[in-house]
């Protein structure tokens, strides 16, 4: 078949966010199989090296400039609110619109150069026009729905600005239910996003395909660390990682070291802000930006906390974790998605800095526990999350033969 996959943002190297993890693995698997053209948006850090890199997983990759970001002075963003109210579209998304790769995409399907589009994240549902699935398999991944991670923001308080977030909820439902009706087929990361698009669209084929984990970047540890090191991985200007590890390093991690004062809190991943910058800081708590290899530090570590308060969908950061070997402790919104069960547990849960302390505490003086929970991990990860079993159910919702699971 002939598929356009299209990603405002640039999926490689599959390093730098889920968004490209995923983008990237899924044109990885349709690309031994079928004729495929990635059409995506480059920023001045893309590198010619990496657009050369790129080629190699395609039949064709076309690249245009990302534009521009919108201004931020007050009556700028005044202005995108108001505008958002009147198009119902928001404004985070237009900012993903290039003109030039709009042209192109409506070029393409007028040549029918295509037999199925694909939108890599809910953003390039712009791109797609309404009448198109009459003609052409349209379909978007959206990764996890925007209403419901706003919903939840704001329900756990956690929301950056809740004043306008409470504005944009009923805005954000309705987009996502106008969105949606656009397309052949709608696929989630997981069930909770499917009941909510459910909702959206109850006559239109929803596929539940999570994310999977490359074994090359995370092979199994070689041996438990024995330490008293924990560790939190994710990319480090994400919203809900920002909140998680100043949750993590301010809320929690104080009792820990002054129950084990040689623990040490690692917060690894790319492009900390200053708000996370600043933790580094705090005794024993160490920012480490970008690194070489996120499965290295996992190994030193005796304990991975994802204490996410909010984002829906599969997180990489847990499955990652899970693959490397580090026994994990979790909020339920890190666990989104995972069987985790008193009969075969794969990680401890967790939700209030109480609970967070005991279950860390219980993990760091019982290696037998870690032990356990770090083959159950690991083995389910090897069962159920490898990238062939997601380009695989990906390429049967593409062909029409979607798998729902509703749970």
């Amino acid at each position: 078949m002939r598929i356009l996959m299209l990603s405002a943002t640039f999926p490689y190297p599959p390093s730098n966010g889920g968004t490209q993890v995923r983008t990237f693995n899924l044109l990885k698997y349709l690309h031994h199989r079928h004729d495929v053209t990635i059409a995506t948006l480059k920023t001045p850090d893309v590198k010619p090296e990496d657009i050369e890199a790129l080629r190699a997983f395609a039949t064709e990759v076309v690249v245009f400039d990302r534009p521009l970001s919108p201004a931020k002075n007050i009556g700028a963003k005044i202005q995108r609110g108001a505008d958002f109210i009147l198009t119902g579209t928001p404004s985070g998304v237009k900012a993903s619109l290039s003109p030039e790769l709009q042209a192109w995409v409506e070029q393409a399907v007028k040549d029918y150069k295509f037999d199925i589009i694909t939108c890599e994240h809910s953003v390039n549902e712009i791109y797609i026009k309404p009448d198109w699935k009459k003609h052409i398999r349209t379909i978007v991944n959206v990764h996890s729905s925007v209403y419901a991670t706003c919903k939840n923001q704001l329900e756990t308080k956690t929301a950056e600005k809740p004043t306008r977030d409470r504005i944009n909820l009923p805005l954000l439902k309705r987009y996502e239910k106008r969105f949606s009706q656009k397309f052949s087929t709608v696929v989630v990361t997981t069930n909770d996003d499917a009941q909510q698009f459910k909702t959206f669209v109850p006559t239109t084929p929803l596929a539940v395909i999570p994310n999977g984990v490359d074994f090359t970047d995370f092979p199994y540890r070689a041996e438990d660390p024995n330490n008293h090191n924990v560790i939190f991985i994710g990319a480090m200007d994400n919203l809900a990682n920002i909140d998680a590890a100043r949750f993590l390093a301010q809320e929690i991690f104080p009792e820990i070291r002054s129950r084990y004062p040689d623990s040490k809190l690692m917060l690894v991943g790319s492009r900390p802000v200053p708000e996370v910058l600043e933790l580094a800081k705090l005794p024993n708590v160490v920012v480490t930006g970008a690194v070489d290899s996120i499965a290295a530090h996992l190994h030193q570590a005796s304990v991975c906390v994802i204490p996410m308060r909010t984002g829906f969908g599969i997180k990489n950061k847990t499955l990652e974790a899970m693959a490397a070997g580090t026994p994990v402790v979790s909020s339920d919104r890190g666990l989104e998605g995972l069987l985790n069960t008193p009969e075969h547990p794969v990680a401890l849960c967790a939700n209030q800095p109480q609970e967070y302390i005991a279950a860390i505490t219980q993990l760091l003086d019982n290696i037998s526990l870690r032990e356990s929970l770090s083959q159950n991990a690991r083995a389910y990860i090897e069962r159920d999350f490898t990238w062939e079993q997601a380009g695989r159910r990906y390429e049967s919702a593409l062909l029409g033969s979607t798998h729902t699971d509703l749970g």
